[in-house]
């Protein structure tokens, strides 16, 4: 099968008159399953799950690809729970997903959904004991829900556990596991599973990396992707502050602090591109009096879970974090999301605002934009085949909290740096070198090395044969960037 040629797959497009006037009984669900979707206040199917879930039930590998919030999880979970239920035994399916926070969520949903059976779902990941796992693998749950890493580390090295079986292999966020170099773990998780399966991909973008996975359906799939013109769901008011970049944080926190006096049962995520700078903000936030929490690798899964728990809960109503929560996680009550940084990559924008104005709700995407991010918004405009309308901020009341601000910011900074923010990292990855029988500064060894011979050549080298030598880097100069502040507007490049 090559996926590089798409006329080869049964490829079907969003038809709005064809899922109009779909139901979940009609897509050949058992009753039981319809009663359910029906109780959790799911009435009519999306498009992914209209056109998807009876090409499941009916046997075909399948690729799903749709925006964030259109129902994929329910796409590939629903079918699985009726093939389940006809032929019960553990382990019946296998989901991979990239992150942590994700794994956690699809686990939930596979029980609210399969609640009627008695479903038995584990979730796999790194950050918990991973001999208590190991206990769960040798009961045969009829679910598992792995990250690659912790899955790949159970497959080489627990006793007893098997998924020669398996009936179903879903990997959620599929284009993601390839991005994020997990080629490796999914080596290894691929070579014990069985010939004879399904295997249902799923992801938010139709993109090259996902056609590389060609060998990992082993039937040619039914894909299934939206091609609507317009990247972003349409109950999605899209829009943009331009502002100095040294008072981007002031402007952040009086727009959080209005959008939450202004509407009190909402909830609003801020994504930020480093976890310290993620950590600052938190830190920001609750100094200024907003309750926020924060999300980001370097906290302990533990805490991830519990900062997650209380944002769902409303018991903080802020939630900052880096994009390991940018794709996948369903949390209804989104109102607003702020990109508190323009991400490089407009896929990245995408993923982001994907957060809110999940399954027909409405919600608000607000992009901070300095002088320096002029291009990237342009660049993500274009992808999204959308303008970004103009959010409008007094600047009276961004220079009144100003100093406020700024203080709470640099003592964050002072506390972090007494905390060597950072250090934990590295511990526990010589803590997992020593565990393994490696020699944990092999690597700093190996670095040192290559800088010596990366040192500039001596007088005498130079002078040989009038040339330097090949592995001599050439410096390149820069030109600066000039600014312009005083523009209100993003003029069309």
């Amino acid at each position: 099968m090559e996926l590089s040629s798409i006329s080869r797959f049964n490829t079907w497009k969003m038809e709005s008159e064809e899922t109009k006037n779909s139901t979940f009984a009609g897509l050949g669900l058992n009753d039981w399953l319809v009663d359910q979707v029906n109780a959790l206040g799911m009435h009519r199917p999306s498009p992914i799950q209209h056109f998807c879930v009876p090409k499941i039930l009916d046997g075909s590998d399948c690729i799903g690809c749709a925006k964030t919030g259109s129902g994929k999880t329910a796409a590939f979970a629903l079918p699985i729970l009726q093939k389940l239920c006809e032929d019960p035994y553990g382990i019946f399916g296998l989901v991979i997903t990239p992150t942590r926070e994700l794994a956690f969520q699809i686990a939930e949903q596979f029980n609210v959904l399969g609640k009627p059976i008695g479903i038995k779902v584990i979730v796999i990941t790194g950050g918990r004991d991973s001999v208590l796992q190991g206990i769960e693998l040798s009961q045969k749950p009829h679910i598992v829900i792995a990250t690659p890493g912790r899955l790949a580390d159970h497959i080489e090295n627990t006793q007893h556990v098997s998924f020669k079986k398996i009936r179903f292999l879903v990997l959620d966020e599929a284009d993601r596991l390839l991005e994020d170099n997990f080629n490796e773990q999914l080596e290894t998780i691929f070579s014990v599973l069985p010939k004879k399966r399904q295997t249902l991909l799923f992801s938010a973008t139709f993109t090259e990396t996902l056609r590389e996975l060609q060998d990992v359906a082993l039937n040619t799939p039914f894909v299934w992707h939206c091609t609507a013109p317009v990247a972003t769901v349409d109950q999605l008011d899209q829009r943009y502050v331009l502002m100095p970049a040294d008072v981007k944080d002031a402007y952040l926190v009086l727009i959080v602090k209005n959008f939450l006096e202004k509407k009190t049962r909402s909830a609003i995520m801020i994504f930020s591109s480093t976890c310290k700078y993620v950590q600052i903000l938190g830190m920001v936030f609750r100094e200024v009096g907003i309750p926020a929490v924060v999300i980001h690798s370097q906290i302990a899964q533990k805490l991830r879970l519990s900062s997650l728990a209380r944002f769902k809960s409303h018991q903080a109503r802020v939630l900052i974090a880096t994009d390991v929560a940018s794709r996948g996680l369903d949390i209804p009550t989104v109102d607003l999301v702020v990109n508190h940084n323009v991400p490089n990559v407009p896929k990245n924008y995408v993923h982001r605002v994907g957060r809110t104005a999940r399954a027909g709700r409405g919600g608000m995407a607000l992009t901070l934009v300095t002088q320096f991010d002029v291009k990237l918004v342009h660049a993500i405009e274009t992808h999204i085949n959308t303008k970004m309308a103009d959010y409008p901020v007094v600047e009276e009341e961004v220079t009144k909290i100003l100093t406020e601000v700024n203080v709470a910011k640099r003592e964050a900074e002072i506390k972090l740096d007494e905390k060597d923010f950072g250090e934990a990292k590295s511990i526990n990855k010589r803590k997992k070198l020593i565990l393994e029988g490696k020699d944990p500064d092999a690597d700093d060894r190996r670095k040192e090395k290559q800088a010596r011979h990366k040192e500039k050549p001596t007088t005498s080298q130079k002078s040989h044969n009038g040339k330097i030598k090949k592995d001599t880097k050439t410096k390149h100069t820069h030109k600066k960037h000039k600014s312009k502040t005083s523009k209100s507007k993003i003029e069309t490049a």
